[in-house]
């Protein structure tokens, strides 16, 4: 359950489309139901994008917030808060913020992103502290990145068992973040019978995750790439996430109609 969030913006980070026309835009909003073991409602979560000015430059500011809801509330609370401020055309973060309360496990990072020189200043704010580490180049940060391989990469060229890497940035490290295409399948979801493309992100096996590929999830395989559905395979019992509401998207959302 403390996984809740970063599931969901990983789901986001599976929205690819061509450079030349993007998915999202000023207004892009999205809200998620997650169940846990199929069996009753973990919580919610949800996605925003806005056009803002940051320092002078013009950035889109996303923000994804989650927390639990009902039965689950009662055994492990959760009250999670991720912003990112990136570039409106280079795709590249400037700003990065988490603040999470996962069952009473607290976090406050503020970290700003300085490109020219390979740097992020880390400031925690919880203990009060300050330090600046290395990055690699054009890095992104958690929440970035999956808005820059939504406008980045085209998804025509995949092969099913492709793989996608790039180099993210979060808490305190730079990280690989990987991925795998699996291909096409029709999905019955909320909305209607909707055309998707389906992935397998790779995530740390271990206390959280049963294995590596315990992640799979499905986004409309229109030009929005909207996320759709995700299944996680805990360490104990199941995670599920589907799309329930949505609005601002930039292009039509397509439906399968039967004959």
């Amino acid at each position: 359950m403390k996984k809740l969030l970063l599931i969901l913006l990983t789901i986001a980070s599976i929205n690819i489309t061509s450079a030349q026309d993007g998915a999202f835009g000023d207004g892009e909003w999205f809200k998620f139901k997650m169940s846990y073991s199929n069996f009753f409602k973990a919580g919610n979560a949800t996605l925003s994008v806005k056009e803002k000015d940051l320092n002078g430059k013009p950035v889109f500011h996303v923000v994804g917030k989650g927390w639990t809801t009902g039965m689950a509330k009662w055994f492990f609370k959760v009250k999670d808060r991720y912003e990112s401020y990136f570039d409106a055309e280079k795709m590249i973060p400037y700003k990065f913020i988490r603040d999470i309360d996962e069952g009473g496990h607290t976090k406050k990072l503020e970290i700003d992103f300085d490109h020219t020189n390979k740097t992020a200043q880390i400031h925690n704010k919880k203990h009060n502290t300050k330090k600046t580490v290395d990055i690699k180049p054009n890095v992104q940060d958690m929440v970035s990145t999956f808005y820059y391989l939504r406008n980045k990469l085209d998804v025509s060229n995949l092969k099913a068992g492709d793989e996608i890497k790039l180099d993210m940035f979060f808490d305190e490290e730079n990280y690989g973040f990987k991925l795998k295409y699996l291909g096409e399948e029709t999905i019955k979801t909320e909305f209607g019978k909707i055309e998707t493309l389906k992935f397998r992100p790779y995530v740390m096996a271990g206390r959280v995750f049963k294995e590596e590929e315990s992640l799979t999830l499905w986004v409309s395989k229109d030009k929005n790439k909207v996320p759709l559905r995700i299944k996680a395979d805990l360490a104990v019992g199941s995670l599920r996430a589907d799309l329930e509401a949505f609005k601002g998207l930039k292009h039509p959302f397509k439906i399968v109609v039967d004959n």
